[in-house]
Order: C-alpha cells, then sequence, then structure tokens
C-alpha cells in the first residue's frame, strides 16, 4: 500500500511524515509491518536525521527475543555531526535490526520511512505515542524552543549556513 504523506515547512526545514505512521515525542516513527500481526518497524524522523546528519555506524546491544520497555536504550548510532543512544520507543520483544544498515547506514537518511528503518519489535507502541498530526505540532514547538534559543545562529546572531 502507498503511503501518503503530510507535509511540513518552518523556516528551512522542510519534511514529509507518513500519516499512518506512529510518532515519539523522541523524534522515532513506528509502522506496523503489513501481514506481520504485531510486527512494527521503528526508524528516526526526518527532523532526527538532519540532527544526526549522515549515519555511519549503528549498533545494538540486545538480542532477538529479548524483552524491551520504552525509554530503554537499546543500542546507539554514529552519525557524522554526532552519536546517540538509539531509545526504544515500543514495548514488546526485539524482533531485530535492519541488516542493510551494516551495508549502507545512510539509507536511514536518504530513505527514513521505507528501506532506512533501525529496528523491529513486536508488541506496541509506547503508551503516550502521537499521530502525525501531534508530532506535527511537536515539531512545530521543538523547532520554535531551538530558534528562541538561537540554535542554528553564530555569536553575532547572523545565521549559520548548513
Amino acid at each position: 500500500m502507498p503511503l501518503t504523506f503530510v507535509r511540513f515547512k518552518h523556516a528551512r526545514f522542510t519534511a514529509r511524515f507518513p500519516e499512518n505512521y506512529r510518532y515519539s515525542r523522541s523524534h522515532y516513527w513506528m509502522a506496523p509491518v503489513e501481514g506481520e500481526e504485531g510486527l512494527w518497524r521503528v526508524g528516526f524522523t526526518k527532523f532526527a536525521t538532519r540532527m544526526l546528519g549522515e549515519l555511519v555506524e549503528a549498533n545494538f546491544k540486545v538480542q532477538v527475543s529479548d524483552p524491551i520497555f520504552p525509554g530503554d536504550s537499546i543500542g546507539s548510532v554514529e552519525g557524522f555531526k554526532a552519536a546517540s543512544d538509539v531509545l526504544c520507543v515500543m514495548e514488546g520483544s526485539f524482533a531485530g535490526m535492519n541488516d542493510a544498515l551494516n551495508v549502507d547506514a545512510c539509507i536511514v537518511k536518504s530513505d527514513p520511512y521505507e528501506v532506512g528503518w533501525l529496528y523491529a519489535a513486536k508488541g506496541q507502541p509506547e503508551e503516550d505515542s502521537l499521530d502525525v498530526h501531534g508530532y506535527v505540532a511537536l515539531l512545530q514547538e521543538t523547532i520554535q524552543r531551538m530558534a528562541d534559543a538561537g540554535y542554528g545562529h553564530d555569536e553575532d546572531g547572523a545565521k549559520e549556513d548548513e
């Protein structure tokens, strides 16, 4: 089934978010795998990939079938701009990482909503996950707070180039 998207634009940041996915407040998406009851794929939103830059490596410290809970650190990623823990946004059991990341971790940024997923889980999304419209509202607030705090400006207040 083809994805339908909701468009978002704020200043220089634009993105499209799949309409039928769930989203976490920590900038992950969760999508049910068609034909696989209770199986979900999880990845970074376009906003998260922008903060990390191109991904160069992903590692998971949990094994297939291990129990997982929202908020747990289950692995890590390293990008050109930053390194980060991979937080769990599902409750259930770990179903494995995306093996394609071992070949080309950059797919997380180039195709974040289909091929560039991070891990799969059997279970359900975290209780406070958002629909696409809730996530867009959260993103609007987040970006505005960052702008108010001077993120993206140098010491003289001039806008930094990306």
